[in-house]
């Protein structure tokens, strides 16, 4: 069941979300070859505590940190350790947060010095096509037409899209109703409304959309160990449109 919220729910939503851009921002300005992505994870849950939250990774059926810190072939769901990232990663640092009973949710992928042409074209492409597929969430279309402007894109560029791990909505719990594929044909899926909050995240692969699980239980890894980026914006639909409320201004 798709659960709208009101208009002071969203604002709360709009307050975890915040909480969640402004760490992982702290984070961006931290990535630089040498650093820990258990030192990421000690600073992402500091600033997600400091503002009064709760990071809403922690614990969750298990998981161990705060913050998913996922390097290169790694898709999503990586453990931070003592790993030191290095010139030429990429990192993908996905984090949450719960305030006063309302949840968070945003993604990035970040180069760690110089990178590939490659790996830039696959996180410019991935970052793009999260604001195709939110240019989509308007009250009147399908949840699909999100699914097909986010896939349709990335295909367009050579890349592939992950199809195992979709987003989702999310509210009071961190995943709600609906799944959201970042692949498949437009006009079908439930009609968009007011009132509903979603994360869109598309994982995209340089090459397979095949992942696999390590032996963690968490870390999700493409097939071909090929690299993959991944965004995430938490987004409500609104009268005006989509509001992006993981999104710092400026």
């Amino acid at each position: 069941m798709i659960i709208l919220k009101t208009p002071e729910e969203i604002k709360k939503l709009r307050t975890a979300n915040l909480i969640v851009a402004r760490a992982l921002a702290k984070l961006k300005k931290m990535i630089e070859a040498g650093i820990t992505t258990l030192e990421l994870d000690s600073v992402a849950e500091k600033a997600v505590r400091a503002e009064g939250a709760r990071p809403s990774f922690k614990g969750y059926k298990g998981f161990p940190s705060a913050l998913c810190a996922s390097v290169n072939h790694e898709v999503v769901h990586g453990i931070p350790s003592k790993r030191k990232l290095k010139d030429g990663d990429i990192v993908k640092l996905d984090l949450g947060s719960e305030y006063e009973g309302y949840y968070g949710d945003s993604a990035v992928s970040v180069a760690v010095g110089e990178v590939s042409d490659r790996a830039l074209r696959l996180m410019e492409t991935t970052r793009e096509s999260l604001y195709k597929g939110i240019e989509q969430a308007r009250a009147g279309n399908h949840l699909s037409d999100i699914s097909h402007a986010v896939g349709s894109f990335v295909e367009s560029r050579g890349f592939s899209v992950v199809q195992d791990y979709v987003g989702h909505g999310i509210g009071r719990a961190p995943h709600e109703d609906p799944q959201i594929p970042n692949f498949g044909p437009p006009g079908r899926g439930p009609l968009l409304k007011e009132g509903m909050v979603l994360a869109i995240e598309p994982m995209v692969n340089c090459g397979t959309h095949r992942v696999e699980l390590l032996d963690d239980n968490w870390t999700v890894v493409t097939k071909d160990r090929e690299l993959s980026a991944h965004f995430e914006h938490s987004i409500a639909i609104t009268e005006n449109g989509p509001e992006v409320l993981s999104e710092l201004d400026g």
